[in-house]
């Protein structure tokens, strides 16, 4: 009896890496920047995810125990492959970037999680889309980036798709919070501008990992003042947060290695559509028709720059 069944799922398991090959053979033949927008785009997914949950345990805990939770947790992903690979196989590369890497964006972290329980969702969301322009800023200045006509066009045409989808429901309710939340934007685009940097010398998988560990080390002393002990439900919400969280940065960071920083930064506009499905879902946000034209507008903006950078690509 369990030889046919052994069989049976020797079969289904050799047709997934059939249909895994064929992807990644297909893959292969694709542009570097339309696989960085592909990368982006499952980021802002996990992220819009991740985000949901971080904003709910914050109602629950103080926003620093979050923050130290969600990086604490998000170590666990990489276990296995610590296991299998060994230290060696995480290598960070340099270590005074990995430092600087984790010191930015957890100042930007401390900033984000302290204004993220008193912000509307829409008011957040749209704050944090000031993060692709001063990111397509430092990567003109410091990394001197081609800066085409058509990358600057799709932000703007991403930022005005934003403005569609955000704007009938933005209440500036959120007062000062709002630009505590703001004041983290340049400290994300700088931590960005690091880990696209750090690609030259280290994985994806390295890079995640040490900005995941050195962040919770970071957050440990922000969060013991304020430490409860969480019931089984903030638990279940904070591992969701933490692997999404983990395994977004991971996408994020093979988005930045597979093509210019710059040419991804309109696929940020697609976590506007994503952030407005979960608050509607999570948090009984009305969902408006404005953000499904936003939406088109933004898609329409990403198509058409993978378009050109792929005719681009080929001469």
């Amino acid at each position: 009896m369990s030889r046919p069944r052994a069989a049976h799922g020797g079969r289904r398991t050799t047709a997934w890496r059939v249909h895994a090959r064929a992807w990644r053979i297909r893959a292969a033949g694709w542009s570097a920047t339309t696989r960085g927008l592909l990368w982006a785009l499952a980021a802002g997914l996990l992220f819009t995810v991740g985000n949901a949950t971080m904003r709910a345990l914050t109602l629950e805990i103080h926003p620093m125990q979050a923050l130290f939770l969600r990086y604490a947790i998000g170590v666990a992903p990489f276990l296995p492959l610590l296991a299998r690979v060994g230290p060696r196989g995480l290598r960070p590369g340099p270590i005074r970037g990995q430092l600087w890497r984790a010191a930015l964006h957890c100042a930007g972290l401390v900033l984000w999680f302290l204004a993220l329980p008193h912000l509307p969702l829409a008011d957040m969301t749209a704050i944090s889309f000031t993060g692709p322009l001063f990111i397509m800023i430092g990567a003109a200045w410091f990394l001197r980036e081609p800066m085409s006509a058509a990358r600057w066009i799709a932000v703007l045409a991403g930022f005005i798709g934003v403005l569609v989808v955000v704007g009938p429901s933005l209440t500036g309710s959120g007062g000062w919070w709002s630009l505590v939340m703001l004041a983290s934007a340049p400290m994300f685009a700088a931590s960005f501008l690091v880990t696209k940097v750090l690609t030259r010398n280290a994985s994806a998988s390295a890079i995640t990992f040490w900005q995941t560990l050195l962040i919770a080390v970071l957050a440990l002393p922000l969060a013991l003042p304020f430490w409860t002990w969480p019931h089984a439900g903030v638990w279940l919400v904070a591992i969701v947060g933490g692997v999404a969280g983990t395994v977004g940065h991971y996408c994020l960071t093979r988005s930045f290695a597979s093509t210019d920083i710059s040419a991804t930064q309109s696929v940020k506009f697609v976590d506007l559509v994503w952030a407005a499905l979960a608050g509607w879902l999570v948090f009984g946000d009305p969902l408006h028709p404005t953000t499904f034209v936003g939406g088109a507008v933004i898609v329409a903006a990403i198509a058409l720059l993978s378009r050109y950078e792929r005719r681009s690509a080929r001469g």
